[in-house]
Formats: structure tokens, C-alpha cells, sequence
């Protein structure tokens, strides 16, 4: 199996980069959308950034469309949208896909991982969280658990450099 810090994306400018690419032991990947329920996650998301960034951390944010419409706009006005309305420092990566044939080679080995329940799979709906720790292990959050859920934030201040 490819290592997760091998599999190349795009960019929000149209680049290549790969989770190594990021100078982060510890990544928080979220499928974003700017017209969702959970969109407030943003705000949270963001405050772990601030928070945690400069210890080793960092989210990554990857807009998608799938469910129901709710991220439709270019990729330049997500990217507008997540810095004026919330402030967002954080990098949104381009528009994906995460289910289905058209998916993204990222979130297809992404959704090989389960839950707290023990569920694999696709993506259930947008804000869905994977944290990657320096070791390699995948933890999977669904969208209903916030960022800053205790179990999330114990997850990445264990695995932070002291």
C-alpha cells in the first residue's frame, strides 16, 4: 500500500503537493463545504490551528460537492469564502471528490480506515475528519463529532511533540 504522505493532490492554485509536503507530524484532513449544517465546524477547526500549529499541527481542509450541492462555488470563492467569513489560515486544497469511482486517490485509501464503531467506507457527509499521526495511524471522526471533541484533542496532544 502507498503511504499516505506519498499520494499527490491538487492545490487550491492548481499545484501538486502531498501530505509531506507539509512540515505537520500531526494532519487533521476534513472534506469542507461552505453551505452544510456543520459549516460552524469551521470556526473550530480554525482554533485548533492557532492552538496546535506551531507545535505540529495542522488541518487540511479539501472542499467537495457530493452531498447535496453543498460546496458549488470555484475553488477561488471557497478560498475567499473560509477567509473573510471564518477567518481561516489553515490550507483549503482543491475541490475533490471522496466517494465513488471519481474519488480522490487520498480519500480512497483515507476511507479504508474505521470509525469508533468499526465502520470503513465512504464518506457519510461533509466535515468528516481523518487524523494522521506521525506513525502512520489513521483515526476517523465522523462529521457529527466536533473538532474539538476531548477524544480529537487527546488524540493530537498525544501525538505532539512536547
Amino acid at each position: 500500500m502507498t503511504d499516505l504522505h506519498d499520494i499527490p493532490f491538487q492545490t487550491a492554485d492548481g499545484g501538486t503537493a502531498t501530505l509531506g509536503d507539509f512540515d505537520s507530524p500531526v494532519l487533521m484532513i476534513v472534506n469542507v463545504a461552505s453551505r452544510c449544517g456543520f459549516t460552524p465546524q469551521y470556526e473550530q477547526l480554525e482554533k485548533l490551528q492557532q492552538t496546535y500549529g506551531d507545535r505540529g499541527f495542522s488541518v487540511l481542509g479539501f472542499p467537495c460537492n457530493q452531498f447535496k450541492n453543498q460546496e458549488p462555488g470555484t475553488i477561488d470563492e471557497i478560498v475567499d469564502y473560509c477567509t473573510t467569513t471564518w477567518g481561516v489560515t489553515f490550507p483549503v486544497l482543491d475541490k475533490v471528490e471522496v466517494n465513488g469511482s471519481g474519488a480522490a486517490p487520498l480519500y480512497q485509501a483515507l476511507t479504508q480506515t474505521a470509525d469508533a464503531a468499526g465502520t470503513a467506507g465512504p464518506v457519510a457527509w461533509n466535515f468528516e475528519k481523518f487524523v494522521l499521526t506521525p506513525t502512520g495511524q489513521v483515526h476517523r471522526f465522523r462529521s457529527a463529532t466536533v473538532p474539538d471533541d476531548p477524544a480529537v484533542v487527546e488524540l493530537i496532544e498525544a501525538n505532539l511533540p512536547a
